[in-house]
């Protein structure tokens, strides 16, 4: 394997760069973008695993299937997580693969379908708290919680349902990534924090309702391969104190202590950029040497130390 390793979180949101406009013409155009970003990266002498959200991609998944349920059968969580996997991977490898024959790089990607193990006695499942689907009105959330969804306000731009969301605790394909990583390709993984799965008393894996955080997921993989660095690329160029307040105060660098003070102070809201701070210590925390936050447009930037913030151990 040639250059240092970077674990590369596409933020599902990130891919869509108008709200107004998520028809997948302009997802394209989102995730071409992005892939132009990752493709310096690459032809700086970076080795690249790359994840990705899910999360509108999901939401527009299970609105599809609320209107054609009087005429189809309904989609269980697992294989929309599947299905976009599949979907996303593709259009990431398409791209990038574009992006890189104009830097004269040729190099093969794949996508592997991923699943994750978690512990169906995990306590998320009693506390579910990963938002899903589309935002709505509190009038029209509560609805859903007839059919025995639960529903939760989402760091104040609507309601939304919830699902539980619990610890990753292996990535049942890693073996075959860290070949695929050791022989030159590049790999597209994990992707919508992967699917989840359990095993029963018997060992046997299976499908469980749930969604894991990508950016958890990710977290773990790094640590996992022995990244040199892992980037959460997402809507902001850098993490900010008080954000979206008069006193906003962007971060150059953070320091792991830094981040638990200010994480415990409450200035990053659930949902949004609080599971992006907590996945960066984690990795960090158990011996990364550092974790980039940043969007697509800095991703290369960043890795000069010119842009993003960065969290180090000390």
């Amino acid at each position: 394997m040639v250059g240092k390793l970077a674990v590369v979180a596409i933020g599902g949101n990130s891919l869509i760069q108008d709200p107004t406009h998520p028809d997948v013409a302009h997802q394209w155009d989102a995730v071409r973008e992005t892939c132009t970003h990752i493709a310096q990266m690459i032809a700086d002498g970076w080795a690249v695993v790359i994840t990705h959200g899910n999360g509108p991609q999901v939401g527009y998944i299970l609105r599809r299937a609320e209107l054609a349920a009087h005429e189809v059968h309904t989609v269980p969580l697992d294989l929309i997580v599947a299905d976009t996997q599949g979907a996303i991977g593709y259009m990431l490898e398409q791209s990038l693969d574009n992006a890189l024959r104009r830097h004269g790089i040729s190099r093969t990607i794949t996508t592997i379908v991923t699943q994750v193990l978690v512990d169906p006695h995990d306590p998320a499942f009693q506390n579910p708290t990963k938002p899903i689907g589309g935002f709505m009105t509190e009038e029209v959330a509560r609805r859903f919680e007839a059919d025995g969804w639960t529903v939760m306000e989402d760091a104040g731009r609507g309601w939304r349902r919830v699902v539980a969301s619990p610890k990753p605790i292996a990535i049942q394909e890693i073996n075959a990534i860290r070949m695929l990583i050791v022989n030159d390709y590049i790999v597209i993984t994990a992707g919508g924090g992967g699917i989840p799965v359990v095993r029963d008393e018997h060992g046997d894996l299976h499908g469980i309702f749930a969604v894991i955080d990508k950016d958890r997921a990710s977290s773990l993989l790094a640590q996992n391969l022995r990244a040199d660095i892992f980037i959460i690329s997402t809507g902001v160029p850098k993490v900010a104190l008080n954000f979206n307040k008069p006193d906003q105060r962007d971060l150059d660098v953070m320091t792991l202590e830094e981040a638990r003070r200010y994480m415990a102070e409450g200035h990053f809201a659930p949902g949004s950029m609080l599971p992006k701070i907590e996945a960066a210590i984690e990795f960090v925390g158990n011996g990364g040497p550092q974790a980039i936050i940043t969007d697509p447009p800095n991703l290369a930037k960043a890795l000069r130390g010119e842009a993003g913030t960065r969290i180090v151990p000390g």
